[in-house]
């Protein structure tokens, strides 16, 4: 489960990574609104933990507006604001869950699998492009009725492109939504994923722009 944790505190985010990483959940945290936005623009997530009291805007009024957007990825809000009032307005404004300051990181791992198990359920929307076919929560991907097997980092990366079909992003922008945001990774990973899925999907499935990035381009055609 890749999980988006929007957290200002730092020393609060240290151990919910490290402790949701050892229930094996995959973190990224990111302490800022906007680089949650940016953040969801390049990655894929099974869930958002959410601090409401970020430095570059109320919580709230960011959860509203990506439910307000169509998104509907699971939301689970830690705060401290403690009031009923304040943890109905949490609930209404789009949360699936509201954990209060301070938790056991046990309840919230709990609460998080719970949240996975509510939401398989939901709608499954697949997105198609040009003969390929991607199952997000099933993980799968087919072309032309083909079953193609991919890595998870292959995956993530093809996420990432088919969530910003008409976008050029920059080697940078794709080693934060496969890595973590800031963290160190070899010079030349995104460009051996990028290699490996047009193996696997056709030299032309991504395009490179010479000096910005690589943008989506066009799978195989079937054979």
């Amino acid at each position: 489960m890749h999980v988006l944790l929007v957290e200002d505190d730092s020393q609060i985010a240290e151990g919910l990574c490290a402790g949701l990483a050892l229930a094996n959940f995959t973190v990224d945290h990111v302490d800022t609104a906007s680089a949650a936005s940016h953040a969801l623009a390049v990655g894929h997530f099974d869930a958002i933990v959410l601090d409401l009291g970020l430095p570059d805007r109320d919580g709230l009024d960011w959860l509203n507006q990506l439910r307000t957007s169509g998104n509907d990825i699971p939301v689970l809000i830690l705060s401290a604001r403690d009031s009923v009032n304040q943890r109905v307005d949490g609930l209404q404004a789009g949360a699936d869950d509201y954990l209060l300051k301070p938790f056991d990181l046990r309840e919230l791992t709990a609460r998080l699998q719970s949240l996975l198990r509510r939401t398989t359920g939901r709608t499954t929307h697949l997105i198609e492009h040009e003969g390929l076919v991607v199952d997000p929560n099933l993980l799968t991907v087919s072309l032309h009725g083909q079953d193609i097997n991919l890595a998870r980092r292959e995956m993530m990366l093809l996420m990432a492109f088919l969530n910003n079909p008409r976008r050029i992003l920059s080697a940078e922008q794709l080693q934060d939504s496969l890595y973590g945001l800031g963290d160190g990774v070899e010079s030349n990973a995104i460009n051996v994923h990028i290699y490996n899925l047009r193996r696997k999907l056709g030299s032309t499935v991504i395009e490179t722009v010479r000096g910005l990035g690589f943008r989506l381009g066009k799978p195989n055609e079937p054979a």
